[in-house]
């Protein structure tokens, strides 16, 4: 683990931080891989429901991966197969992740930094949000599974503008080419986050997370229903969260559903 990229479990949240702001966020091979480790410290307490992704630092999310440490090991072959496959591990555990996952996003998100961002479920930004991809300034390119979560949000012909561009997108139009779910300005920022973590924490979790299983399945090209979709749909009824919804709705009181 490193202490540059830091997790906080508060009940139902748990926070994954970027503490790294002399080198601006930027995502060294040991942060890649306390990635998973802190994923799986956090699903393990049944308590949580959603985990965030942001920074310790305002202003800033995460300039990209460390070009200095690309720099000094790059042309290391075995270090750059461990970098590589580090990198898609921490996407993989962050985009697979039983609960929600969200990336708070205030200041620049570019490159690696913006990969992080495009593994979580959802993105919410403040105006001074800036996101770019930008292997094409230095030469390089950037991994499959990469640009299919980019195409997966806003298309290929907008995938295509941001990759072969690198220009870097105001929050402003990162929200219209749906890059982003969410934007807010600074000072709302904080308030706004809140209240879209309380409206999915208050939520039955056997639900939220049934529903983004399903929608990862249909990310990764299943196009109908199977037998295995329809158990996950069918098991909902017999549920104690299905039950503690009908009591409550019958009460007219908000449900109360129980940790995972």
């Amino acid at each position: 683990m490193t202490d540059a990229l830091q997790l906080e479990i508060d009940g139902p949240v748990a926070r994954i931080a970027f503490n790294r702001p002399d080198k601006r966020n930027a995502i060294s091979q040991a942060m890649w891989e306390a990635f998973p480790r802190l994923i799986e410290t956090a699903i393990s307490d049944r308590a949580v429901r959603i985990i965030t992704i942001q920074s310790v630092t305002p202003a800033m999310f995460s300039a990209g991966a460390d070009i200095g440490e690309f720099a000094e090991r790059a042309r290391d072959p075995v270090w750059q197969t461990g970098n590589r496959q580090a990198l898609r591990n921490a996407q993989i555990a962050i985009s697979r992740a039983p609960v929600p996952t969200l990336a708070i996003v205030d200041g620049d998100c570019v490159g690696a930094g913006c990969g992080v961002a495009l593994a979580c479920d959802m993105r919410i930004a403040s105006s001074r949000a800036r996101f770019g991809i930008t292997p094409a300034k230095l030469g390089l390119v950037y991994p499959l599974h990469d640009i299919k979560l980019l195409v997966d949000l806003v298309g290929a012909g907008q995938a295509r503008r941001i990759l072969y561009t690198g220009e870097l997108l105001s929050a402003d139009e990162a929200l219209v080419i749906g890059l982003i779910e969410m934007g807010t300005t600074v000072e709302a920022l904080s308030r706004e986050t809140d209240l879209l973590i309380a409206r999915i924490v208050e939520n039955a979790p056997s639900s939220t997370m049934g529903l983004k299983g399903l929608v990862r399945r249909v990310l990764d090209g299943d196009p109908d229903d199977d037998a295995a979709s329809a158990a996950i749909f069918d098991a909902a009824f017999a549920g104690a969260d299905f039950a503690e919804g009908l009591a409550a709705f019958a009460a007219r009181r908000k449900p109360v559903f129980a940790d995972r």
